[in-house]
């Protein structure tokens, strides 16, 4: 049997003021990414959903396209975050899945785990929500005379934090939202299907998917971020040899030369250095064994291909690329006139804010084959942070 289609409405549509700045809360970045981007990646990558669809503000398209920085099916939300559900749903009528997660943007990190908990639950029953058990006293305040004073407290044994994602029957969701009335406002999705008389389970939540509200919440979401990775740092090496009727290319740029590198590909050494630089913080072999040269089909391949290739392998683990750091060593072409190109090319290539893109060069003064002018030699370490225990980001 073909498992039940399932999409993820990630709602991103909201201003975020009380987190301050100019750009939205979703926009502000933790471990070098927007927080709608981790959100987004850890929805997309896990096997049980199909299709992640961003609701956003039509005027927050351009901010939430760089900020994924990948093709993502988009819908223009409304006023309330009712109504911008609303949006999401109806966008996905015309092809209905069979369920459907609703997330907050706000809360970047999702453990696969929890999604898997959720979906169980709808096997029997119209919703489900992740929740944690409140651990703090709850007393109600009293107001003597102007002043706040402590008043009774209150019986926390059946009161829990509501978190998101939170899973539906995609027609018990919308039936609930056609049901609720126009002029009743409501934060929470699984309220209004309760209203309608459905049942709603309750999973266990994680303390990663607490939202991000106040200034202060992206430094907790950064140190939980760092608590639940471990970095991971390894180099890459290569080298070919310069022969006349050949392009030189290095670092995805294409240099004026009166020779070129010489190989099975394009020959690009800074590339191929930092291919087998990223393939080697996951242990996934390296490039030889994804791009063997005895491959006929790689033939005069461009390098880019191959770079992309390792970034692909090392986020399908929910890894990001953190850091790169390149050394060219040659007597020539000077590369100083290159560097910002080369530079600016492979922060392209792997997504990266170019800050975070180090490009060297050297020589050997003139001794052995790169101080001949026999070829040229590329140096590379990446450094990465993954998941150490199933964190659903990116």
């Amino acid at each position: 049997m073909s498992k039940p289609r399932t999409v993820a409405l990630l709602m991103a549509a909201g201003r975020g003021a009380r987190i301050g700045g100019d750009v939205p809360k979703q926009y502000k970045t933790i471990g070098g990414k927007a927080i709608v981007a981790h959100a987004f990646r850890a929805l997309a990558r896990h096997p049980a959903i199909d299709e992640v669809v961003v609701v956003t503000a039509d005027d927050q398209r351009a901010s939430l396209a760089a900020a994924l920085g990948e093709p993502a099916a988009i819908v223009t939300g409304g006023v309330l975050r009712r109504q911008s559900v609303e949006k999401g749903l109806a966008a996905l009528a015309d092809d209905p899945p069979a369920r459907v997660l609703i997330h907050d943007a706000a809360r970047p990190f999702v453990p696969g785990a929890v999604i898997d908990r959720l979906l169980a639950a709808l096997g029997s029953h119209a919703g489900a929500i992740p929740v944690l058990p409140l651990v703090d006293t709850l007393a109600r305040s009293d107001r003597v005379l102007g002043d706040l004073r402590l008043g009774d407290t209150v019986d926390r044994d059946a009161l829990y934090r509501v978190q998101t994602p939170q899973a539906f029957v995609y027609e018990a969701i919308v039936a609930a939202h056609r049901l609720w009335p126009t002029d009743r406002d409501v934060t929470d999705d699984a309220q209004m299907v309760r209203d309608a008389g459905q049942d709603v389970a309750i999973v266990a939540g994680d303390m990663m998917l607490d939202k991000i509200t106040h200034p202060q919440d992206i430094a907790a979401a950064q140190a939980r971020l760092d608590s639940a990775s471990e970095t991971r740092m390894a180099t890459g090496f290569d080298v070919h040899r310069l022969e006349a009727g050949e392009d030189l290319w290095l670092g995805g740029v294409l240099i004026p030369h009166d020779r070129g590198l010489s190989g099975h590909s394009d020959a690009d050494v800074a590339l191929h250095a930092l291919t087998d630089a990223l393939l080697g913080t996951i242990a996934a072999g390296d490039i030889g064994t994804h791009f063997p040269p005895s491959d006929p089909q790689w033939k005069g391949a461009s390098s880019d291909r191959f770079l992309r290739h390792a970034a692909a392998l090392v986020e399908a683990q929910g890894g990001a690329i953190v850091f790169v750091d390149l050394t060219l060593i040659c007597e020539e072409p000077k590369i100083g006139p290159h560097r910002a190109a080369i530079r600016a090319r492979i922060a392209a290539l792997l997504e990266l804010d170019e800050a975070r893109v180090s490009i060297k060069a050297t020589t050997t003064e003139r001794l052995g084959f790169t101080g001949r002018g026999e070829g040229i030699a590329a140096q590379a370490c990446a450094t990465v942070r993954l998941p150490s225990a199933g964190v659903g980001t990116a």
